[in-house]
């Protein structure tokens, strides 16, 4: 029986929270355990009930859906992540993929489409749309001669967590609190990203957050 711990898509509105959780509880193969609206607690519930599959939105506060596929499936191999995005940028599609999920939706994908990629998924094989798939092997064919060292790779768990809560604004001594570290800590383990990054400004930060899908480019 697939379980399934989802972040659902723009949790500022709770009415698509219940929509999914009603969807799911709909089917008796399918059992939602729990559910969170921010990408840094989505890691921690997701680590502490070991779902079968974990939903996200591509863009979540704290951290990113992607940043968060990439954490989960370190962390927890067996627990299979799907992505949903309103956005068709098969850029996203091929970072979620090299970063471990196993599936991939627009959010207005039909509901037996997502259903049916929850199973798939937890099954252990990957779900992604025709549509998307065929991009997505045109994009590789693409990059196969190109391929370089990101440097966001370089960075460590921490510092990627640093930039996505700065990115959004966060203080250090916000980011401090939610992370449990000291703001000093948050400071210099700024300062290295920064430094990975080549940034040298706030403005610069905000930016790199864009062009990376850490921040949405719509307001």
């Amino acid at each position: 029986m697939p379980y399934a711990c989802h972040h659902p898509p723009r949790p500022r509105y709770p009415v698509v929270r219940e929509g999914l959780k009603a969807v799911f509880e709909r089917h008796t193969d399918i059992r939602v355990i729990g559910e969170t609206g921010n990408g840094l607690d989505a890691v921690t519930l997701a680590a502490r009930l070991h779902p079968d599959a974990l939903i996200i939105d591509v863009m979540m506060p704290g951290l990113s859906g992607l940043e968060v596929t990439r954490q989960v499936r370190q962390r927890l191999p067996s627990t299979y992540v799907i992505v949903l995005s309103t956005s068709v940028n098969v850029a996203y599609v091929h970072e979620a993929m090299r970063r471990g999920a196993a599936g991939y939706l627009l959010i207005e994908a039909s509901v037996s489409e997502l259903v049916q990629a929850v199973r798939e998924v937890a099954a252990g094989r990957p779900y992604l749309s025709p549509y998307l798939s065929e991009r997505l092997r045109a994009l590789q064919g693409q990059r196969a001669s190109t391929e370089v060292v990101d440097p966001y790779e370089t960075l460590t768990p921490r510092e990627r967590e640093v930039l996505h809560l700065a990115a959004e604004g966060w203080t250090y001594t916000e980011i401090a609190a939610a992370l449990g570290i000291r703001p000093s800590t948050v400071e210099t383990h700024r300062a290295h990203l920064m430094q990975k990054l080549g940034l040298r400004t706030k403005t610069d930060l905000i930016r790199y957050a864009l062009r990376r899908g850490i921040l949405p480019m719509e307001t």
